[in-house]
């Protein structure tokens, strides 16, 4: 069962309160390397819509639109392997 969070931070939601559902079963290191080129922190501070010095920073346009290619890429790989089995 999906528990969907409502918190906000002013007055929206974060890319990581989104994702809840998934968040514990995905590797995001490997997200952040294979989609993005960057480090996990980088990963995880945007999913927590902050930078690396405690200020705001969330996903740009572009990056929210990378992020869900990837994780569509993921879905179809996953589909993928349990064909196989």
């Amino acid at each position: 069962m999906s528990i969907m969070k409502t918190e906000t931070i002013n007055g929206q939601t974060t890319m990581k309160m989104r994702l809840s559902d998934i968040l514990l079963s995905i590797t995001w290191r490997d997200i952040a390397r294979r989609y993005f080129g960057k480090s996990s922190s980088w990963l995880y501070h945007k999913m927590d819509g902050i930078n690396g010095n405690g200020g705001k920073d969330e996903f740009t346009p572009d990056e929210a639109k990378q992020l869900q290619a990837a994780l569509y890429d993921l879905s179809d790989r996953i589909r993928a392997a349990a064909d196989t089995i």
